[in-house]
């Protein structure tokens, strides 16, 4: 049985490899899934919740919330969330598909709440969710989420690796097995575009 799965597994006498992901930016170069030798971290660890009220000079005339202000907080707060995960600096490379659900009214608190997905070799893929609240009431609403992707840097500015994460609970457990599609899709939509939009340089 082990002879006929050794023949199975190296037919032609070439050993079967698997080929890496393309990379589609300086910052993903380098970003293949390996084991890692450093100690992971729980999700907990680098959990973020930020909380801001709407004043007069974030919102558009209708009195909401401008959508760019949103944006802007997204990624402070998965930043957060990135940072204390890898614990060196780190840049954005990517934001997935973001909706306005809900307007965000002036008085209102904007919470966001950030939690890693998954850490890969140099990347990290953070879920930020956006929600209103009704400062007298208490009572919230989701207005937007988004999955936003993070590159570590060392002090010359290249990628460097970073802790795995570890899942613990159920929900941790499925937001980390999804999160590995994404960066599937998301490597894959990245190098279409840069193919069809960008320059060449």
């Amino acid at each position: 049985m082990r002879a006929n799965r050794a023949r199975q597994s190296n037919r032609g006498g070439k050993a079967l490899q698997r080929r890496p992901e393309a990379a589609t930016s300086f910052y993903w170069a380098k970003d293949l899934t390996i084991k890692s030798k450093l100690a992971g971290r729980a999700v907990a660890e680098s959990a973020t919740e930020m909380v801001e009220i709407v004043l007069p000079n974030d919102a558009n005339p209708l009195g909401n919330i401008l959508g760019g202000r949103v944006m802007h907080l997204i990624d402070i707060a998965g930043g957060i969330a990135a940072f204390r995960h890898a614990r060196s600096p780190v840049v954005t490379v990517a934001v997935d598909h973001l909706d306005f659900l809900y307007p965000i009214r002036v008085g209102e608190l904007v919470v966001l709440h950030a939690l890693i997905t998954r850490a890969f070799r140099t990347s990290l893929e953070v879920e930020v969710k956006v929600y209103r609240e009704d400062y007298l009431t208490g009572k919230r609403q989701q207005t937007s989420s988004a999955f936003v992707t993070y590159v570590a840097l060392d002090p010359a500015g290249k990628p460097r690796e970073i802790p795995p994460l570890i899942p613990r609970t159920v929900e941790e457990k499925r937001r980390y097995r999804e999160a590995q599609g994404r960066r599937r899709r998301r490597l894959a939509l990245s190098a279409r575009a840069h193919r069809q939009y960008f320059e060449k340089s």
